[in-house]
């Protein structure tokens, strides 16, 4: 059955047939758009960006091959219901949140939480209940949440309607997952899970488990991200019990798009497919790819630091993904967005992510033996250029400290008795917006929480090195807008 592809089949047989086309869109098969742009996407992708007509099903109420797609989605990643989400993964994490809890209810978040997950609950109009992730100080970066707070704090709001956790972090760090669903299990609440980096855990036993393989509720999976798919296109993985299928359908109906891409859908039938059939033995090569990497990074390249199992320490460092290379460049006296920059204009090589001190690549089916050879060959004249340096002073490695919320996100993000402040004054003042470093999106402070001067200063620290912070209607992020 996982040999099959219905959605894709159908769209090229449909395709072929060449019918003429009285519906949007308006470029109709490509003659209708400029041909510099037509031209390079090639007539076969523009022949199946098609809408929902009959023959070709509906996301929003799918009965036909759309239906089938999904079923063998599910299938394959071990749920009772697989949605395709072509809002990303954005779009399955807020589905998720507003079918588990409503206005005035509580859901316990890790506070390392993706912007999405923030968006939902300012939406829905929840109580986040924020839970302290383990922090790595040595690598400057938060792992996951302990079954230890997750007992802790659900003791302490036996009211909760959900909980969240992000599995795996970004950086590749699973969670005692298992132990923590059935911790929330016995006391009648739902798990709901950011599974956007764990797409492959299900199809190989040398990897996490997967939310579903955990006994998660719900969980939102980026395929695009490391299964294969095209960006933009995801799966909401639902198991039932503690949650209502239908409802989670009219949810992710209100929050999507009438004007489904086609192209989207298709690619995640597709790549469904090839995890499910070809995925162990794929797996099996990009393993060993990002393992041999790991290895020359911290034998061979001095200054580099590329973690794995050794940090597995805790049961919020459960497990780890080794195709995330989060390599530490700290000892080398440069920041991770200098290595980036370095990387980009001598080498022509792209990193997925760079902070103060890290920069992060991920090693995909995409990749080969000549790809990663040239990232390490790369990363050693970077060290070599460096040990012959002076090393700078950089930033005692910390993370910032998790601010008290004292309104909530909704309340704080829609109030309109607001002012503009300095941002090196703010220290005291109630936040009214979010300034996060993007990727990975984390808000360092968001609506609603008591900004302190340790925030303003990391704040400071990331826009004096050059990283992408955002989040503020002022985009210098010196003006930020707070309660009055």
């Amino acid at each position: 059955m996982q040999n099959k592809t219905p959605l894709f089949t159908k769209l090229v047989e449909h395709a072929s047939r060449n019918p003429i086309q009285f519906h949007i869109p308006a470029h109709k098969k490509g003659f209708g758009m400029p041909s510099e742009f037509s031209e390079f996407i090639g007539p076969n992708a523009l022949s199946i960006d098609l809408i929902n007509i009959a023959p070709l099903d509906d996301l929003h109420s799918p009965k036909g091959i759309i239906k089938e797609a999904q079923e063998l989605a599910a299938q394959a990643f071990g749920a009772d219901h697989t949605f395709f989400s072509v809002q990303g993964t954005s779009g399955a994490i807020m589905t998720m949140i507003m079918s588990v809890v409503g206005p005035g209810e509580k859901i316990l978040v890790p506070r390392n939480a993706h912007k999405s997950i923030m968006a939902a609950i300012i939406l829905s109009g929840a109580h986040p209940v924020f839970m302290h992730p383990e922090v790595d100080s040595n690598i400057g970066i938060m792992h996951g949440i302990s079954v230890d707070t997750v007992r802790v704090t659900l003791d302490a709001h036996p009211d909760a309607k959900g909980v969240l956790l992000i599995n795996p972090t970004y950086f590749g760090i699973s969670c005692d997952l298992k132990s923590i669903v059935e911790l929330s299990h016995q006391r009648g609440v739902p798990v709901i899970v950011d599974e956007a980096h764990g797409v492959l855990f299900q199809f190989h036993e040398q990897l996490p488990l997967s939310a579903m393989q955990a006994g998660a509720d719900m969980a939102a999976t980026s395929v695009h991200k490391l299964g294969g798919s095209m960006t933009q296109s995801s799966v909401l993985n639902v198991r039932e019990g503690f949650v209502s299928p239908a409802h989670v359908q009219a949810v992710l109906s209100m929050l999507h798009t009438t004007s489904t891409s086609y192209l989207l859908l298709a690619s995640l039938d597709v790549a469904r497919k090839n995890m499910a059939v070809h995925g162990h033995e794929l797996i099996d090569k990009v393993i060993r790819l990002a393992q041999g990497a790991r290895r020359t990074i911290n034998e061979e390249i001095p200054g580099m630091y590329c973690f794995g199992e050794e940090i597995l320490q805790t049961s919020a460092t459960f497990a780890h993904d080794p195709l995330k290379l989060n390599i530490t460049v700290k000892e080398l006296g440069v920041t991770g967005w200098e290595i980036e920059k370095i990387l980009r204009t001598d080498f022509n090589i792209e990193v997925e992510m760079s902070d103060l001190y890290n920069i992060l690549c991920i090693v995909t089916f995409g990749d080969t033996e000549e790809t990663v050879e040239a990232l390490l060959d790369a990363l050693r004249q970077i060290a070599a250029r460096f040990q012959l340096q002076e090393k700078q002073e950089l930033p005692e490695v910390r993370i910032p400290s998790m601010p008290l919320l004292a309104v909530s996100p909704r309340d704080a993000f829609y109030n309109k008795r607001t002012e503009v402040v300095p941002l090196r004054e703010a220290a005291g003042r109630i936040m009214a917006e979010s300034v996060m470093v993007y990727p990975p999106g984390i808000p360092i402070i968001m609506p609603g929480e008591v900004i302190t001067q340790d925030n303003i200063e990391y704040i400071l620290e990331n826009v004096k090195a050059g990283l992408p912070v955002q989040g503020p209607d002022d985009p210098n992020i010196e003006w930020i807008k707070v309660l009055k």
